[in-house]
């Protein structure tokens, strides 16, 4: 070999030396829980509920021809959801049902990046909210390295709303879920941190990633009814026999919150013989006497009202609003005997199932 070829070898040596960005290539991934869970919400709850999961990002260096480090800024970002149109004042699930079981029924809630949960999560780096960024620097030896680092997301329902029954969710993913960062990498040196997850210069590389991770918002509200009034049914009075139909009504109040599907039904009473309900009036002399009636769902007092579920109780769904109910009584003409003179009752258990 000449000397000019030994000087041009050494010369490229030193080049080599010289040079500060590697090339190498990094790449981030993220990954978390697939659920983030807010369990049992109360309609108009006094207190809020909170959630959190874990994000965790890992970060690799392909091997180096030197010892060196990578250094990433990392934006990760979060959209509305698939239910949601809104990153502020709040982001709202919707009921998993088809109409009408589901029809524009929401619930709000928020992402936050701190745990006091002051400052929503966002989905650009720069927007309003921002993404969350997250740095991470981690040694690269001559067969490639890595390193990791765990983000925390919080969510929070907040008090007393007007809810609907029913699951509510919403889910991140596609587009809702963005991994944005740019990275550096020094032979032989620390690497600079960059200054912006998406910077366009003086970085070794950024990229961007969709759907970086999926994950899905939940919660459960549960049926609820309450505010229950009755009213008696009085039959009047009558002299001797009852020649005709004696027909009365009364009333059943509930309020149950939106979605909520109940059914009532009515027990047979004190002094039922069989399945007929009656009345019962106890003589001075302690002897009983009965005037048999009957209790109906509907006004024709075709449809006895009964005890069974799906058989012969009134089902509803409630609006969120106070429901009034008729209950139609009849009392038929006796037979036999002319009953006492005196007052006759009963007392009928409303049994009301949701």
């Amino acid at each position: 070999m000449s000397l000019r070829a030994l000087l041009s070898a050494g010369l490229f040596l030193i080049a080599l030396l010289g040079s500060d960005v590697a090339r190498a290539d990094t790449t981030c991934t993220a990954s978390a829980p697939t659920t983030l869970p807010f369990g049992t919400i109360t309609n108009g709850a006094t207190g809020v509920t909170d959630a959190s999961i874990t994000i965790t990002i890992t970060c690799s260096t392909a091997a180096l021809s030197l010892l060196a480090t990578a250094s990433v800024r990392m934006c990760i970002g979060l959209g509305t959801g698939t239910t949601g149109t809104t990153l502020l004042p709040s982001r709202s699930m919707a009921i998993s049902a088809a109409p009408p079981q589901g029809n524009g029924d929401t619930l709000a809630y928020q992402l936050y990046s701190n745990p006091n949960r002051t400052t929503p999560w966002g989905l650009a780096p720069a927007g309003t909210p921002a993404a969350v960024v997250a740095d991470l620097t981690y040694a690269v030896p001559l067969l490639g390295g890595s390193g990791s680092t765990t983000v925390t997301l919080y969510g929070r329902i907040p008090a007393a709303q007007t809810l609907s029954a029913g699951t509510f969710s919403s889910s991140y993913a596609g587009a809702n879920v963005i991994l944005q960062y740019a990275y550096n990498e020094r032979l032989a040196l620390n690497s600079p941190t960059p200054a912006t997850c998406n910077a366009a210069s003086g970085v070794t590389g950024t990229k961007s990633a969709t759907n970086a991770f999926t994950f899905t918002t939940s919660a459960t509200v549960l049926p609820q009814c309450s505010t229950y009034v009755t009213t008696d049914m009085d039959f009047g009075s009558n002299a001797g026999a009852i020649t005709a139909n004696l027909d009365r009504t009364s009333t059943i109040r509930l309020t149950c919150i939106n979605r909520t599907a109940y059914n009532i039904g009515l027990s047979n009473g004190q002094n039922a013989l069989g399945n007929v309900r009656r009345m019962r009036f106890t003589a001075p002399d302690s002897s009983a006497y009965y005037i048999p009636y009957e209790l109906y769902r509907d006004a024709a007092r075709s449809q006895r009202w009964g005890n069974t579920i799906n058989t012969d109780t009134q089902a509803g769904t409630g609006t969120g609003s106070a429901q009034t109910l008729t209950v139609y009584g009849r009392a038929p003409p006796t037979t036999g005997a002319i009953p006492a003179q005196g007052s006759y009752s009963d007392l009928i258990t409303v049994t009301i199932t949701y």
